[in-house]
């Protein structure tokens, strides 16, 4: 299987554009969130060869705009999708889906959306004053689990204890955004640390993890860590 970055803030193809936002490829056709908006996400897919109309399933982690901004020209080339969000996310956000004829599953709990992948489960904050929802994905593989995540506006500590509980095997990699932006060092340290002890082999911080806090994570995982950017392409068996 190939996980194919679309959509970062950080730059691993010069070809592609960068945006303050994130969105995967999982496989031939699951895209996971889309992005700050529609033109950095259809002109990053049409650059890395990905077709809209090979899509049909997405998954939108948490509903911001730079997860949730390139969904609607990602419909418009292509409604026949199913669209998996939280039963939280705004009427707005479920009113765009549905106003494209696309397929709206509003799912909360621990759940097999595809053979070998799974979804979190809603997991919650407190976030601008508030109630912030979010879930991650999970990939099961030979190699161990991948979890990726949106922003991890719940903890990305908490994000990957839950998954623990409900599956069992090791955890090969944690990608995408950590939200570590405005965490001092020994914080991330000790993150780093709760990583190690959770069995996390490989580490991808990415998006609103920090600069300065993706520094950290590289200088602990050496070469378990993983560069993550606009035009990634990962190979995972």
């Amino acid at each position: 299987m190939q996980l194919k970055v679309i959509c970062d803030n950080r730059l691993h193809d010069e070809r592609l554009e960068v945006c303050w936002g994130f969105s995967c490829l999982v496989g031939k056709d699951l895209l996971f969130d889309t992005g700050e908006n529609e033109k950095v996400l259809l002109g990053n897919m049409e650059k890395m060869n990905i077709s809209p109309k090979d899509i049909s399933t997405v998954v939108i982690s948490h509903d911001h705009y730079d997860h949730t901004g390139g969904l609607g020209g990602l419909l418009r080339e292509n409604s026949k999708v199913k669209v998996y969000g939280l039963s939280s996310f705004s009427s707005s956000f479920k009113e765009k889906v549905k106003g494209f004829g696309a397929k709206l599953i509003e799912e909360d709990k621990f759940t097999q959306i595809m053979p070998n992948i799974y979804l979190s489960g809603e997991l919650s904050t407190y976030y601008g004053g508030g109630r912030l929802s979010e879930h991650s994905l999970i990939i099961k593989t030979e190699s161990g689990l991948i979890i990726i995540t949106g922003c991890s506006h719940p903890g990305i500590i908490k994000i990957i204890e839950e998954v623990k509980k409900n599956l069992s095997e090791s955890i090969y990699l944690v990608m995408g955004g950590f939200h570590l932006m405005d965490k001092d060092e020994r914080v991330v340290e000790m993150i780093v640390k709760r990583f190690r002890e959770l069995g996390v082999k490989k580490a991808g911080p990415t998006h609103c993890t920090g600069e300065e806090a993706i520094e950290i994570f590289k200088k602990e995982y050496k070469k378990n860590f993983l560069e993550v950017g606009a035009g990634k392409i990962l190979e995972v068996v």
